[in-house]
């Protein structure tokens, strides 16, 4: 007979990123029926909130910038490969200025919040949470995504980027008991798109049958997501939903520090070797960086879930160029950020990006609309062309 054993579903550890303190204001410990809390202001959490949405959308992770220069360090990797890694470093300069951020799809607000019994704020969190997020919207030069639909059919833009997507669960970890952690994501609509699910059966798990699988479904993420990616695969799941919500996670390499090996206690793991596969798999399909190459992922993640036996979920997820995540966190210490790069320039190259730029087909707008199809029909689909001339650019409907 099996004897009762726990295991949490995602048991990780800490992830050993570096902080900043922001301030010890707004956060008192506090003595009541013999036990200590931690009494936070709701304006604390408004405050975080606000600099998180500012700081994930002009700073990167060093890890995501070194891997950057990585691709224009690497003598395999082709030109495109390199035009494209080049960009987001010059992107991530200017956008490290705070004045503009460093994608024009400025994304839905994504915060998770795990707070420890014996925190206290005497307030509704996802309210002030999503005050900080109007004021960033607000007062940063973001641009407003969120559309409300007023019927079925008709939809108008908020105009604050509101709502966001606040998730608050209950974090029980012995040594979290005064801790609140926030986990902040900005999804633009590209990677976002890109987030799938696929409803499978045991006959996918074997190593032909998985690697024929996503061999299919890689390619048809293709590249209108802004590779390079973090690519997330997650195999299994208690239920569709959660196995989603895991692959988003995933490739925000929140679930780094899981197990890396199974258990009978069913808990999730990551399959280090199968990683470093399905990356060797994404460099052969010449894909790359948008334009024909080795690089259409920086790198995988892949975890493997428990399932029900007549169930084998399987969720697909990317985080692109815009690579934007951070952590927070309060603390009896005080409110804490994570530490991302505010000086991206040491990561640019020392040359000339004309050493790597390949074949540029030149290409004249000032030309009827017949002349310039048949001149780009006869290019293959990785050729870059540079355009002079008039361009008409149409901005989407719902940011209008």
């Amino acid at each position: 007979m099996v004897e009762f054993q726990y295991s949490d579903l995602l048991p990780t550890t800490d992830l050993g990123l570096p902080y900043r303190l922001v301030t010890t204001d707004g956060v008192e410990v506090i003595e009541a029926a013999g036990r200590q809390f931690l009494h936070v202001d709701p304006a604390a959490i408004q405050m975080i909130t606000e600099i998180a949405i500012r700081d994930i959308q002009h700073l990167l992770r060093p890890g995501h910038l070194a891997q950057l220069r990585r691709i224009l360090d690497d003598p395999e990797a082709s030109g495109n490969d390199k035009f494209v890694a080049l960009d987001p470093l010059k992107n991530a300069n200017i956008s490290a200025g705070g004045v503009l951020p460093m994608c024009q799809d400025t994304g839905t607000a994504i915060i998770s919040g795990k707070r420890g019994p014996h925190v206290l704020t005497d307030a509704r969190d996802e309210e002030w949470i999503a005050r900080g997020v109007f004021n960033a919207y607000q007062n940063l030069n973001l641009r407003y995504s969120q559309v409300a639909p007023l019927t079925m059919w008709q939809e108008k833009n908020t105009g604050s980027n509101l709502p966001a997507q606040i998730e608050i669960s209950l974090d029980t970890k012995p040594g979290h008991e005064m801790q609140y952690e926030l986990f902040y994501m900005a999804k633009g609509g590209g990677s976002a798109n890109k987030s799938f699910l696929f409803q499978e059966s045991k006959a996918l798990l074997n190593p032909t049958s998985l690697r024929n699988f996503l061999d299919e479904k890689l390619r048809m993420i293709g590249t209108s997501a802004c590779p390079p990616y973090h690519l997330s695969i997650v195999i299994g799941g208690t239920s569709a939903e959660h196995t989603l919500k895991t692959a988003k996670y995933a490739s925000a390499r929140a679930l780094d520090t899981l197990p890396t090996s199974g258990s009978e206690l069913a808990w999730g793991f990551r399959d280090l070797e199968m990683e470093a596969e399905i990356l060797k798999q994404t460099q052969e399909f010449g894909i790359g960086a948008q334009f024909g190459g080795k690089y259409f992922c920086h790198d995988v993640r892949v975890i493997r879930l428990p399932r029900h036996g007549a169930s084998c979920p399987v969720a697909i997820a990317v985080s692109c160029s815009a690579d934007r995540q951070a952590f927070a966190k309060i603390t009896p210490e005080g409110i804490f950020m994570e530490q991302l790069e505010s000086d991206p320039a040491h990561y640019l190259p020392e040359l000339n990006e004309s050493a790597f730029s390949g074949d540029v087909v030149e290409i004249d707008l000032n030309q009827p609309m017949a002349a310039i199809r048949e001149q780009l029909s006869k290019l293959p689909v990785k050729t870059r062309v540079s355009l002079t001339g008039p361009l008409v650019v149409e901005i989407g409907r719902a940011h209008v």
